[in-house]
């Protein structure tokens, strides 16, 4: 990629918020994830990164959470599978010894010209992937999860607005947004906190993956910061709703890291 991402949080200086706190990470390997997870290893969490099948990337993820001197449990498999969702929660849990903060990050997206053009089993696919994984990951860390834990879910700018070229995707991330609304309230009671970030365009591998070579040229041009963000001034919106010592009294809510674009409403 070129430029390449920065995703690997250099510089960033932790503070314990995190100190032993045990968390998961899907799509950690790179990207938003793969900052995330460095950013909680500098805030003194042990991190467990569940990834489809980019083995080097995730390796690289986990040396740089090691460097940091905390565990990190690397879980390769397809989530948009129900029984792998469970797997790697228990997979977690057996290493670490429990859990405490679930993200749920992992995405695929594809452009298209016209609502002809998605399949139904594309459209069945980008839901497994971007939201059931989201549902069935959470519905099986949920018995491991109590007071003062956290669940941070990834949506976009796509779910808030909408996108003609993204329509799945797009209402993936609407999904996304109203079930974190729900469960919220849902959880609430239990001392469980669970929110969302929103971001606008960023620069990923699933970026250049997943568009054509005209709009990869053109990225994040539209915002009025007139530049994409990188994985690494994402991250630390993780890092404040998963810890209790900032964001004690969020739950339902969404940073929506837009670059200068405003929604109504």
């Amino acid at each position: 990629m070129d430029p390449r991402p920065r995703d690997s949080m250099t510089g960033y200086v932790g503070r314990d918020l995190l100190k032993d706190k045990r968390t998961l990470v899907t799509g950690g390997d790179s990207g938003i994830g793969r900052a995330v997870a460095i950013a909680f290893a500098k805030e003194g969490a042990d991190v467990a990164i569940a990834y489809l099948d980019e083995h080097s990337d995730a390796e690289h993820t986990a040396e740089l959470v090691r460097e940091e001197g905390r565990e990190c449990l690397l879980l390769p498999g397809d989530l948009a599978e129900r029984e792998q969702c469970r797997t790697v929660v228990r997979d977690t849990v057996r290493a670490f010894g429990g859990l405490d903060v679930v993200v749920n990050n992992i995405a695929t997206q594809r452009e298209l010209d016209s609502p002809e053009e998605i399949t139904d089993e594309q459209w069945l696919h980008t839901f497994d992937v971007n939201m059931h994984s989201y549902f069935r990951v959470t519905q099986a860390a949920l018995p491991h999860l109590g007071e003062g834990s956290a669940i941070i879910n990834t949506a976009s700018v796509n779910g808030l607005r909408g996108n003609k070229k993204l329509i799945d995707y797009s209402a993936t991330k609407g999904a996304i947004l109203a079930w974190t609304y729900s469960m919220a309230q849902a959880l609430a009671e239990r001392g469980i906190r669970i929110n969302a970030v929103a971001p606008g365009p960023v620069w990923t591998p699933l970026i250049p993956a997943t568009m054509p070579p005209e709009h990869v040229e053109s990225f994040g041009e539209q915002v009025p910061m007139k530049r994409m963000a990188h994985p690494d001034e994402l991250a630390p919106s993780y890092v404040f709703l998963a810890a209790n010592r900032l964001s004690s009294y969020y739950t339902g809510e969404v940073l929506a890291a837009l670059g200068g674009e405003t929604m109504p409403g």
